[in-house]
């Protein structure tokens, strides 16, 4: 209902009764670092723990023609049908970074659900890994040994918002010098944040994953104003451009910059004054 925006749908999220306490997780990396076979291995662990727990994986959607594979429930098939466990893919909607306000919606709504845990996995392109800082408590940077050469992105970006490096893939060669260049890094800069190594398809090192994000969990809140302000940031900026869908705007630019006088600068404030 939320997500479609069906009647009701913005009553229905002033009435939640949100549990700020249920940790919101966020699984980002590069494509290839296996980030929905350790979300699955992961949701074992926790199983076993007696906990319920719940997936976003947020689908790239093409902005051509809006579409998205939603194919993340493929890779996590062992837990689809566990009464609990819920995995819902969701596509970006075009949105920047990949995350759309309907992921924060979304999240909240599982927040006054019950479950314990909540994962969001991100496309892991382009923006989507720092964006993925503005909503999830705990954010988890995946990565493989092949990364090794992208160390000094990694140090320019990711290590602003990481709160726990995992390298997955750990039996490739390579894993334990990546590691190390990891943990240095860490050192000089950030402390706190966690480095671990696992092979989520064998299970190796799941199980020191999960008790750290127990123990992570009781010190995020140090970043609750921010989040917070960033959540409320999109969701007033969704209510601002709610009238203007993209394949409308496309007709528009379309017809728009077939005049000769055709300014992008003009047409934006046409359009905003149009939704105003």
């Amino acid at each position: 209902m939320v997500e479609n925006d069906l009647a009701g749908a913005d009553d229905y999220l002033k009435n939640l009764k949100i549990d700020a306490n249920v940790p919101v997780i966020g699984i980002t990396g590069p494509p290839g670092a296996g980030k929905s076979t350790l979300v699955g291995a992961l949701i074992t662990e926790l199983l076993g723990q007696n906990k319920k727990v719940a997936v976003l994986a947020v689908d790239p959607t093409s902005p051509f023609n809006m579409g998205s594979l939603l194919g993340d429930r493929i890779r996590m098939a062992a837990h689809f049908n566990h009464p609990d466990v819920f995995i819902r893919s969701i596509a970006t909607r075009g949105s920047v970074g990949g995350l759309s306000v309907k992921t924060i919606e979304m999240t909240d709504v599982l927040r006054a659900a019950g479950f314990d845990y909540i994962f969001i996995e991100t496309v892991g392109v382009g923006q989507s890994e720092i964006d993925i800082a503005g909503l999830a408590d705990i954010t988890v940077v995946v990565l493989v040994p092949e990364s090794g050469d992208e160390i000094q992105h990694i140090k320019s970006g990711l290590m602003e918002i990481a709160d726990m490096f995992i390298v997955n893939k750990a039996d490739r060669d390579g894993a334990d010098a990546f590691v190390s260049n990891i943990k240095k890094m860490v050192l000089q800069k950030h402390a706190d944040i966690a480095v671990f190594k696992t092979d989520a398809v064998n299970h190796t090192g799941i199980a020191e994953v999960a008790n750290q994000l127990q123990r992570a969990n009781r010190i995020a809140n140090n970043k609750k104003i921010f989040l917070l302000s960033e959540k409320v940031y999109r969701l007033v900026q969704q209510k601002r451009m709610q009238g203007i869908e993209k394949i409308k705007l496309q007709q528009l630019i379309a017809e728009a910059s077939q005049k000769k006088d055709f300014n992008i600068y003009r047409f934006a404030d046409s359009i905003d004054a149009m939704n105003s």
